[in-house]
């Protein structure tokens, strides 16, 4: 662990590489237990288990969505309760089984039992990765720890979506996709458990310096006040919620719809696999970019601007025809997302205080992955009833929505004198302060 010369312990990436460069390989093997399913599951629910209604064949994604979010919450609190790591390795544990299940499964309910589990596996895995490199970094590069977080999960997630439509296509839809989740699972909870090291440490540490940016985001707050600030009270905060929300809507609907709407043209499984996989590829990867870029130019407007982009690139893909036009599409969706995904989180680490930054964490993540089952119920529900491509038109609208939103009701919350992200009064986050002014109630 990295300390410094009076034992406290030091922030920032390059201080704490070794334990940073673990967590983004650890959250690789989370994004890929996520990618086992991308390709295969809505085909395997159509083909297997002859499931016919788009409503239906969509309940797995809103298994997953409903309970990751409600996990979500609890793991920011539990991680400020009880510690990072234990939650990170309660997450493995309870993943362990899921690629067994969707291997054996004799009826559908067996495959949304199996995602309960990974539910709960990605609500305390991905959340606890997330808080600490958060920890790890310090405010200055928190927009690059949260890219390099998101990249190497969704471009974990892209190649295994990838790599099971292969396999898929040449071995069949069961088992032989699924043990690479197996795989995963044992690795995951092997590092974890063993060489991933605590930093609460580090967030006190934070926290001992940190600049409050106004009186009700001092560091004294209960669970409680924490909810509603984040989701309604505070409007860099819930606007940061609701784009979350709306971005992982689009999400679940490009998971479940996406593979039924292409099949229905005549695309094959192995053509599926590769759209299935790069737009998560192209988001994965460009958030190696956008999320540093939003230390250098803020993060309001690539959020914004991320919004607008994957609301016309789903429009492409409803309007269009084709495996290229669709390429393209997908290609757009995953450019827009990657200017958002690690910017709304590097957003709420600018404005949470880091005495409670877990929780705040937590319930973006509440909101933000409740839109998996949003997204799936709403676009399932108007794809039964009117079609697939008038489901994906709504979707697109509202992600367009979305954007208008962040414009209107979120400030900037990153801003820079020199080299130092400041607070609301202009004094650089780092920068030691009076006992009195902005000083943190501990860490639990």
């Amino acid at each position: 662990m990295s300390l410094d010369g009076a034992g406290g312990f030091r922030l920032g990436i390059r201080a704490n590489l070794g334990q940073f460069s673990l967590l983004v390989g650890v959250n690789a093997l989370v994004g890929g237990m996520l990618g086992q399913e991308r390709t295969v599951l809505p085909l395997l629910g159509q083909q297997v288990f002859h499931l016919e209604a788009f409503t239906a064949a969509l309940t797995f994604i809103v298994a997953f969505g409903a309970v990751k979010a409600v996990t979500n919450f609890f793991a920011g609190t539990l991680s400020d309760r009880v510690g990072r790591k234990p939650v990170l390795v309660a997450g493995w544990l309870v993943g362990a089984p899921v690629p067994l299940l969707l291997i054996w499964a004799p009826s559908w309910w067996w495959i949304i039992g199996a995602n309960v589990l990974l539910g709960v596996n990605q609500g305390l895995t991905w959340s606890t990765t997330v808080i600490m490199k958060i920890d790890l970094a310090g405010p200055a590069r928190r927009g690059l720890a949260m890219g390099l977080n998101e990249a190497s999960g969704y471009g974990a997630l892209a190649a295994t979506a990838l790599a099971t439509g292969f396999l898929a296509a040449h071995y069949g839809l069961r088992p032989v996709p699924f043990y690479l989740g197996i795989a995963y699972a044992g690795l995951g909870l092997g590092l974890s458990t063993l060489f991933v090291r605590e930093t609460r440490g580090h967030a006190r540490r934070e926290a001992s310096q940190h600049v409050v940016r106004s009186g009700e985001l001092h560091g004294a707050l209960s669970t409680k006040q924490v909810f509603l600030l984040t989701s309604f009270k505070e409007r860099g905060l819930s606007a940061v919620c609701q784009a979350g929300m709306v971005n992982n809507a689009n999400d679940g609907m490009a998971w479940g719809l996406f593979p039924l709407y292409f099949a229905r043209a005549g695309l094959s499984i192995a053509a599926i696999g590769t759209l299935a996989a790069l737009y998560p590829a192209v988001w994965g990867l460009g958030q190696l970019v956008t999320g540093a870029l939003s230390d250098r130019l803020g993060r309001k407007w690539l959020i914004a601007g991320g919004m607008w982009v994957q609301a016309g690139a789903i429009a492409l893909i409803a309007a269009g025809s084709g495996f290229a036009l669709w390429a393209i599409g997908a290609v757009l969706l995953g450019v827009g997302t990657a200017m958002v995904y690690p910017t709304l989180l590097a957003a709420i680490g600018d404005v949470a205080h880091p005495a409670w930054r877990a929780r705040s964490v937590g319930v973006y993540r509440l909101w933000r992955d409740g839109g998996f089952a949003v997204g799936a119920l709403l676009a399932g529900g108007i794809a039964d009833l009117f079609g697939v491509a008038e489901a994906i038109w709504t979707v697109a609208a509202i992600t367009g929505a979305s954007g208008v939103v962040v414009a209107v009701r979120m400030y900037e919350t990153h801003t820079r004198v020199g080299n130092h992200p400041i607070g609301s009064a202009g004094t650089p986050r780092t920068a030691s302060l009076p006992a009195h002014e902005g000083t943190a109630a501990p860490l639990p």
